[in-house]
C-alpha cells in the first residue's frame, strides 16, 4: 500500500504512517476476503470502491 503525503494529512488524524496503513487494512478486511486485496495500490484508491472509507478513516474512536 502506498501512502501519499495527502492521504497522511487527510486520513492519519497524525498518527504515523503505519497506523494508517493498519486501520485502512482492518477496513478491508470487514468488507472483503484478504485474497481479493490487491497486492500493491494507493491508498487513495479504496475510497473509490469503498465510498464510506472517508467517513472511517476520520472518525474518532
Amino acid at each position: 500500500m502506498h501512502v501519499q503525503p495527502a492521504d497522511l494529512q487527510r486520513w492519519g488524524r497524525g498518527q504515523a504512517p503505519e497506523e494508517l496503513v493498519r486501520r485502512s487494512f482492518e477496513f478491508l478486511l470487514e468488507r472483503e476476503s484478504k485474497e481479493s486485496i490487491l497486492r500493491e495500490f494507493d491508498l487513495s484508491v479504496i475510497q473509490r470502491y469503498f465510498p464510506e472509507y472517508d467517513q472511517a478513516m476520520t472518525e474518532t474512536d
